[in-house]
């Protein structure tokens, strides 16, 4: 098998909020703009990758799901317990100090973890943990 990943979907509630964070402080290309309002999907990646995406979506837009289900997803949102991605950089100390430079809520600054890597941690405008690791 040749299977690669492609496209991941994480969720946003402004989408002019999470552009400029993707794009203007990750320095992620927009790949695809699609929608209106509050109803729009952003793809954006690395420019250096791409076949790798991240789909900025609405969470509202999924016909599967319940009221409920929305609010608590919302919730989560909120609070930074609904998705989490993590990125890597040959530059955490660059990364960081453009990161903490901008809107972007730093939840932890570069760090060895006792498990091996050396990373920081932010949220996204709608709430998503990201946390960088430093490739070695």
């Amino acid at each position: 098998m040749d299977i690669t990943i492609h496209n991941s979907f994480l969720p946003h509630d402004d989408p002019e909020e999470s552009l400029a964070f993707y794009r203007d402080v990750l320095g992620f290309e927009v790949r695809l703009d699609v929608g209106g309002g509050k109803m729009r999907w952003i793809t954006v990646g690395p420019p250096h990758q791409p076949g790798t995406s991240i789909v900025l979506h609405p969470p509202a837009a999924d016909p599967g799901i319940t009221d409920d289900e929305r609010r608590t997803i919302a919730e989560m949102m909120a609070k930074g317990t609904y998705a989490i991605v993590v990125l890597a950089t040959t530059d955490l100390d660059a990364t960081f100090d453009k990161l903490q430079a901008s809107t972007a809520e730093i939840v932890q600054e570069p760090t060895d973890q006792p498990y091996g890597v050396r990373d920081c941690a932010v949220r996204d405008p709608a709430g998503t943990m990201i946390r960088i690791q430093e490739l070695r």
